[in-house]
């Protein structure tokens, strides 16, 4: 059939086809993943815009697989970790960052409840056996993953019960002792994994006999040691430290009771401590802390390191923290303190360019206290390990936790200098059971694709509304006296709400603007949907470049590029 080309377009519908207006463009769109911010914060690695895009389409077990793939205790991690996540999300540059942690833990709690499985493939009892030293976080971590990458783990620790810090110094109104056994448990009862309780390292056992059993050893011993501390050399008669004293409170259920007390540290220990003394009875609490109280405006880089939300809840329990301040001097009667002198403290660019800690003369003030309590860090018990760490505090690993110039050796968690979370602990863990597997398999290690981080300025803010962030029941001041847990888990409408909130940084959301908004049709959709973006197709035949479907992108998973 003949046509009749027409100055306005060809006379026959859908033949505008014949013409391929796409080989007018200069650009054209290409889809392009970008980490979200709340992933690249994660020490552990998990991704959180994966599984709350599962919450939000009501997929509760696969966005709780998606969280264990990487991290197994997401109920303990839900309640006791810092959250970076939280302080790197987008969605805090817009109005209040996500609730990723009530999430992770409601996920968790759902996964007790309902015995779901972990998703682990079955083992084959030939499979070699990993040595593992310490049931820590570290050590729970990297004998999960070494399960679901073929072997077998047998983990030793001198303790009755697994945990390690966990159990040992981590008050149980932060982490309730039946989710921590729950969780545990459950890991430790997965086929192919073994637990030998009460074998101490250097004592029942020795890191040779290892070696020359098992084909590869990890140590997870954690540093269970207090730093030295003392003001010129001064040392009080009572000194104990933070640590201690948790662990004291966590055994016996008591700890000294002074009229008032100084706990120096800016850390989760020296808040937990000072919360405990004000439920043994303590009438003033203060906490010395060189940083400031972590609030709007303040850096996370320079804040207090302690969890912001366990600050708060401290200050409302009557702890009073004495912000940029130090001790300058011990006041002490006979061996005993009856008081300590504070001198402001400000970080101040040097000659170098350097920034140093510098005390103010003449800011000097004078504290009343019975009792001073240095929760200032901790080191590592070298014993059993003393050929390998030598004269140092934490033992020196590589980035997947191999111990240097030490064939077969691995270590993670708090053993090592760049720990000091329980998903720092759970990312070292995983790191090195990939590494494990590639030795004993001769194969090299794996590589982790490193994609770009999508900034806040590159989301499109005119598809969201503003939502305020879900808060989290709170048990009333006047209740805060034992154990219970503080804070409650939310319900599934609640975390469903919250989910909702996520923008998708950098990843498809399937929101249809690219197709829906093309002037062309040059963008296609499939029948099946797909959040990774290929649901989408770009016909570039006839995509003049205009570039109307990145501009519209909330997500910002769109971008133009030149044509070559």
């Amino acid at each position: 059939m003949s046509l009749t080309l027409t100055r306005a377009a060809f006379a026959q519908a859908g033949t505008s086809l014949n013409f391929h207006t796409g080989t007018w463009r200069v650009q054209k769109p290409q889809h392009h993943y970008q980490l979200a911010p709340c992933h690249h914060a994660c020490p552990a690695g998990e991704d959180a815009q994966a599984y709350l895009a599962h919450v939000q389409a009501g997929h509760y077990q696969l966005a709780w697989e998606t969280i264990v793939n990487i991290n197994p205790m997401p109920a303990i991690t839900g309640r006791v970790c810092p959250h970076p996540c939280e302080a790197a999300c987008n969605r805090g540059q817009y109005d209040e960052p996500i609730a990723i942690h009530a999430v992770e833990r409601f996920l968790g709690d759902e996964a007790i409840a309902k015995n779901w499985a972990y998703p682990v493939p079955a083992i084959d009892k030939t499979a070699p056996e990993i040595a593992i030293v310490g049931a820590g976080p570290a050590g729970i971590s990297v004998a999960y993953h070494l399960l679901k990458l073929g072997y077998r783990a047998v983990i030793f620790d001198d303790h009755t019960e697994p945990g390690g810090t966990l159990r040992t110094a981590l008050p149980p109104y932060r982490l309730p002792r039946n989710i921590l056994d729950a969780e545990l448990n459950r890991i430790l009862s997965l086929e192919g994994i073994t637990y030998q309780p009460r074998t101490r390292l250097g004592r029942d056992m020795h890191l040779n006999e290892l070696q020359s059993q098992y084909p590869a050893v990890f140590l997870g011993l954690g540093a269970q040691r207090s730093s030295e501390w003392s003001i010129d050399g001064a040392v009080p008669r009572d000194l104990h430290s933070g640590l201690e004293l948790l662990k004291e409170w966590i055994d016996i259920g008591s700890v000294p009771t002074p009229k008032s007390v100084a706990i120096i540290g800016a850390g989760n220990t020296a808040v937990d401590m000072a919360r405990v003394m004000k439920r043994a009875g303590v009438s003033e609490v203060h906490i010395i802390s060189h940083k400031p109280i972590p609030k709007p405006g303040v850096p996370v880089s320079e804040a207090m390191p302690a969890i912001p939300r366990e600050v708060e809840e401290a200050l409302e329990e009557g702890v009073i923290i004495h912000e940029y301040r130090g001790i300058r001097r011990l006041i002490l009667r006979g061996e005993k303190v009856v008081g300590i002198e504070l001198v402001h403290m400000k970080k101040l660019p040097q000659a170098s360019g350097r920034l140093k800690r510098i005390a103010f003369e003449g800011t000097e003030t004078i504290l009343n206290v019975d009792q001073v309590i240095p929760a200032v860090g901790q080191v590592v018990d070298p014993m059993g390990i003393e050929m390998i760490i030598g004269n140092r505090s934490h033992l020196k690993v590589n980035h997947w936790g191999q111990v240097p110039e030490q064939t077969g050796i691995y270590a993670g968690g708090d053993i090592t200098p760049n720990a000091g979370t329980v998903t720092a602990a759970v990312g070292d863990g995983r790191r090195a059971a990939a590494a494990i597997a590639s030795q004993l398999g001769n194969r090299a290690l794996p590589e982790f694709p490193v994609a770009p981080v999508i900034p806040f300025q590159d989301l499109n803010m005119h598809y969201y509304e503003s939502s305020p962030r879900v808060q989290e029941p709170t048990l009333p001041i006047d209740q805060r006296q034992g154990d219970e847990e503080i804070t409650t888990t939310l319900s599934a409408p609640q975390i469903a709400k919250e989910s909702q909130r996520c923008f998708s940084c950098g990843n498809c959301l399937a929101c249809d603007n690219c197709w829906t908004l093309c002037p062309d049709s040059a963008v296609l959709k499939t029948k099946e949907l797909a959040s990774d973006g290929s649901h989408y197709v770009f016909d570039y035949d006839y995509c003049k470049g205009c570039g109307l479907c990145a501009y519209e992108c909330p997500c910002g998973f769109i971008e133009m590029q030149d044509e070559l």
